[in-house]
């Protein structure tokens, strides 16, 4: 099994351009399985998780012609409603085949989905919009059959605000017949993207980056060519490793909108950020203080950015509170991050760190993708040299993050 290997590092400085979002990648390939005929999909990054998706839609009866970033996908033939438990246990995206697959074979089954520890995420929520819209459901030994005649419009209420069931629902709604209205609907920049994606298609679909979001059944959509939106995790991500050196660069390829929350709360701590239209500057050379942080849904501050902000705050002055709202086993990382010299204690979903701890370099093991994010920040201002194992956890949601942070000054190296 490959290593990820870290000596301490001097202050990062250059420019690094920001991949393609993950996050928004794996609904809009899902989606793909709408329409007959050949959607090109730009700007994709190549990450464990969209291979695993390349390989499900091809099972499926999808003809991919893959180029580095960019899919021609085309759906002219779907000829399964099932992909094997083996390759849809992968990643927890795979769930986004199940909207799709209904709506164009009136028949999916979908084994329960994997991907990362970090809590309880139920398929509840996407179970009971597709029963209001008229499926019937089946639940099986690791399986879930739907079926349905057609699928039809209708009022569904979130009772939490999940991006995969807003996901999930916006795509078995596009083709139902009649509206459909999502309430307490997830409002996240890659919900935004697939449904401008769909619009792009043809569908009709309002009030998406909102609340309440409206969609018009059409009767057919048509493929189009679309460019993802940029990763704003991988860009966030990008930001602390600046910081976390005391070093500055520019993240390109980036919409500074989707990191307000990451920009403020670096700006809080202390350093010197400057937006553009298409990248972010961050200048972190003077020490930093520490900030107390509440993760929430969009456009609080991401979960997704909470690891990495826990090995952040072990170098700054003071001490800094995280609370966890979103999901309740999210800190697999402290422990991690404790073996490496951090001084960190939870308290059910609150973690205090100490700042100004020493790390020092230790074997240690990503549980899951952004605490092995977090891991890589700690080892790139610890002292002597850190070993990172379950490396497959990261490359679940980074495009060659050591050959990326090397090209700004990081001594980091797969082994």
């Amino acid at each position: 099994m490959s290593e990820i290997v870290i000596q301490k590092s001097p202050a990062l400085c250059g420019n690094i351009i920001c991949q393609g979002s993950k996050n928004a990648a794996l609904p809009i390939l899902a989606a793909t399985i709408l329409t007959e005929g050949k959607n090109t999909i730009k700007n994709l990054p190549r990450l464990t998780d969209t291979e695993n998706m390349f390989e499900i839609l091809a099972a499926l009866g999808g003809v991919l012609n893959i180029n580095v970033n960019t899919a021609e996908i085309d759906f002219t033939n779907c000829n399964s409603h099932f992909a094997s438990y083996e390759l849809m246990s992968k990643f927890r995206g795979s769930f986004f085949l199940a909207s799709p697959l209904l709506s164009r074979m009136k028949r999916a089954r979908i084994s329960m989905p994997g991907g990362c520890p970090i809590g309880n995420r139920p398929i509840d929520l996407h179970l009971k919009g597709f029963a209001a819209m008229g499926a019937e459901i089946e639940k099986g030994h690791g399986y879930v059959d739907l079926y349905c005649e057609k699928l039809k419009g209708a009022k569904i209420y979130l009772d939490f605000p999940s991006v995969g069931a807003t996901e999930n629902l916006i795509m078995a709604a596009v083709l139902a017949e009649g509206e459909t209205i999502i309430e307490n609907a997830a409002a996240e920049p890659e919900i935004t993207d697939l449904a401008n994606f769909l619009i792009k298609q043809g569908a009709k679909i309002h009030g998406a980056g909102s609340d309440t979001i409206k969609i018009y059944g059409v009767k057919q959509l048509e493929p189009v060519t679309y460019s993802i939106i940029s990763d704003r995790i991988e860009a966030g991500t990008f930001m602390s490793a600046f910081a976390i050196t005391g070093g500055k660069g520019k993240i390109e390829n980036v919409n500074p909108v989707h990191l307000k929350p990451v920009t403020a709360k670096l700006t809080e701590m202390g350093a010197d950020i400057d937006v553009h239209r298409n990248y972010i500057s961050i200048d972190a050379s003077r020490h930093l203080f520490s900030a107390n942080i509440k993760t929430l849904p969009f456009p609080g501050f991401p979960t997704d950015m909470q690891a990495q902000f826990s090995a952040l705050l072990c170098e700054t002055d003071g001490t800094g509170i995280i609370v966890e709202t979103v999901f309740e086993n999210r800190f697999l990382h402290i422990g991690e991050l404790n073996r490496m010299g951090a001084n960190i204690r939870i308290d059910g979903r609150s973690s205090f760190i100490e700042g100004n701890k020493r790390l020092s370099g230790a074997k240690v093991s990503a549980m899951d993708l952004r605490g092995g994010a977090s891991l890589v920040l700690a080892g790139l201002c610890a002292e002597g040299e850190t070993r990172i194992s379950g490396v497959h956890h990261i490359k679940r949601g980074y495009e060659n993050l050591c050959g990326k942070l090397r090209s700004v000054g990081a001594n980091i190296f797969l082994e």
